[in-house]
């Protein structure tokens, strides 16, 4: 068979364009929340946190996205999601009621426990409480634009049971924990953990009784996720990605990645509450 010279040309062509299209990489920017340690938080610029690390090597397993990871405050980011000029997001639990503009949520990354800590001489005897019916009448610190302490607290807030104070980060919420000016403290506890630790090491709240935070009750255990924007149309490349940063979850949930880098981050706010 004779095969003209000009269709071979053609077809060497078609094939160069073709392998110069796999190796393009797509532009990713994932949002994280800037203020959420020991999770994902900003230092100095800087993008850190068990998140950040976890989603670093698993992006590193998928060599067609390129992945810029920008830490935003929690409720920009929201909002960024909302309105389809943010892709993804991490670390929000599931809320497909309270954010509809999420969808979907990737495989589960990691475990948290939601807890309610408060001050050593509220609620004294704490055998037999129980969340949220035992802390009426108190007032409760929680971070600005989470969603957290399940439908029976959401429903005591409505009711004026309770009283609620939301404030920007951790660390306010904590300081304002040990100086009495709320009650009690709803996060992730090893959240908690490591801001009592950094504050603890910030010589000027030495004079802070640190004592005086007790870890009360357990509320929840959650896992966090990285939320997609419902907005598919901006972001052809969606199905695609979520299908491959699923699998690659998975993949390290099972060779034990996942709690080796969560370890790394924990061990030392687990010693804190010795």
């Amino acid at each position: 068979m004779i095969i003209k010279r000009g269709f071979i040309v053609l077809l060497l062509g078609l094939l160069s364009l073709s392998a110069y299209g796999q190796t393009q990489t797509i532009a990713v920017t994932i949002y994280a929340d800037d203020s959420y340690p020991p999770y994902s938080y900003s230092e100095k610029g800087e993008t850190k946190g068990i998140y950040y690390q976890i989603l670093l090597k698993a992006f590193s397993q998928m060599p067609d996205y390129k992945v810029t990871i920008q830490p935003v405050p929690w409720k920009r980011g929201l909002k960024l999601l909302e309105k389809g000029a943010g892709f993804a997001l991490y670390p929000p639990y599931k809320r497909s009621k309270e954010r509809p503009y999420i969808e979907p949520y990737s495989t589960p990354i990691l475990k948290e426990e939601t807890v309610v800590f408060c001050s050593s001489d509220t609620l004294k005897n704490t055998d037999n409480l129980v969340w949220p019916s035992s802390f009426r009448k108190l007032t409760i610190g929680i971070n600005q634009g989470f969603s957290t302490g399940g439908e029976e607290f959401r429903t005591m807030i409505r009711r004026g049971e309770i009283a609620v104070e939301a404030t920007n980060s951790n660390k306010q919420n904590i300081l304002k924990l040990l100086l009495r000016r709320i009650d009690c403290y709803i996060n992730d506890r090893g959240s908690i953990l490591w801001g009592l630790k950094k504050i603890r090491e910030d010589k000027q709240y030495f004079h802070m009784q640190f004592s005086n935070a007790e870890e009360k009750a357990t509320i929840s255990s959650e896992y966090g996720h990285l939320g997609y924007s419902r907005n598919a149309s901006y972001y052809p490349f969606k199905k695609k990605f979520v299908t491959e940063l699923n699998g690659v979850i998975e993949k390290m949930r099972k060779d034990g990645s996942i709690e080796q880098i969560n370890n790394q981050f924990t061990q030392h706010s687990l010693n804190a509450k010795k």
